[in-house]
């Protein structure tokens, strides 16, 4: 029995799969990821807790990291280089418009519109809402369990957010990915509520409560988690919270190859950007797609393996039979 084996080419890809996990804020602790181990996942299934954006375009990584002779003797001359500054940046455009999307291409806080049928005082973030309703015991991340009176307030096809009411806490709030830091006690019940990431679609509702279509991220309603339904997504330019999220980017190759690049810790830089791309050459109609624009910088973390600071990692898994 012979094995074919053979120098590999230079990877031909398409595109780019994008996947980002939220980085615990309080603790400062990214999500890794281990070529070893997960380098072979299905790429529709990314590992838990990465969440996959799909594919993305116009993928761009830059190095901002400065190096520098050290110089010495007379006259001087190098003897050997050192890093001056660490820096990295990435960027993209998102090909869908989503909760995780739209809060990845700004560079500030992102909320939830919280539904309203009976509001008497406009605002810029929604107006406030009916009272929050708690889910019944038995509840799990895709079917929760209401009153019939509570489920009636509900419909398929609606976005619900799933939190607990705010009574003054600071810090980060939201669960189980920290939505905005609260420097100083506020006043809104519903604060959390508008800036968790705990969303979920309803697919259907009966009188004991809803299905979704998709499980709550937070998974199984703990005790004091209220849910409220949502209308839409909103963001501001401007604020003092910033995003942060670990990033996975994946080329997969004609041979089947892998390339990896691992963000730990990447941070929005930029005001909410769109780019209006027209449907056709000719326009006529003046149709345009809106992409999402997503600039962020890299912050370092330390490698346990040896201590040193990094920004990024970059794998490469080769095709089967291929020569090193």
């Amino acid at each position: 029995m012979s094995t074919n084996w053979y120098s590999a080419p230079a990877p031909v890809t398409r595109r780019v799969r994008a996947y980002f996990a939220p980085v615990n804020r309080s603790a400062q602790q990214p999500i890794l990821f281990d070529p070893s181990i997960q380098g072979r996942f299905d790429l529709n299934a990314p590992p838990a807790p990465w969440i996959s954006l799909g594919w993305v375009q116009d993928f761009a990584r830059k190095s901002g990291s400065k190096t520098s002779a050290l110089l010495t003797g007379i006259p001087a001359a190098p003897l050997e280089q050192v890093r001056e500054s660490l820096e990295a940046q990435v960027s993209m455009q998102f090909l869908s418009w989503t909760k995780l999307t739209m809060a990845l291409a700004t560079g500030a806080q992102h909320m939830n519109v919280l539904a309203t049928t009976n509001a008497t005082a406009l605002a810029a973030v929604g107006a406030q809402a009916p009272a929050a309703v708690l889910p019944q015991s038995g509840s799990t991340a895709t079917s929760i369990l209401l009153s019939s009176t509570d489920a009636a307030a509900f419909s398929a096809g609606s976005l619900v957010a799933a939190d607990v009411d705010y009574v003054g806490q600071t810090g980060f709030v939201g669960s189980p990915i920290a939505g905005a830091y609260v420097r100083t006690a506020l006043t809104d019940l519903d604060y959390i509520r508008r800036v968790t990431f705990n969303v979920a679609l309803v697919a259907a509702v009966n009188s004991t409560g809803l299905t979704l279509a998709q499980p709550l991220p937070g998974g199984a309603p703990t005790t004091g988690v209220k849910l409220q339904s949502i209308s839409g997504f909103i963001d501001r330019e401007g604020g003092s919270f910033f995003q942060e999220w670990s990033g996975l980017f994946v080329m997969e190759g004609s041979q089947g190859e892998r390339v990896f690049y691992y963000y730990p810790r990447l941070q929005s830089m930029c005001g909410a950007e769109e780019r209006s791309i027209p449907l056709s050459s000719r326009n006529q109609n003046g149709h345009a797609r809106l992409l999402l624009k997503g600039q962020f910088l890299a912050l370092p973390t330390i490698d346990p393996l040896d201590g040193e600071k990094v920004c990024c990692y970059r794998s490469f898994l080769p095709a089967a039979n291929a020569l090193a």
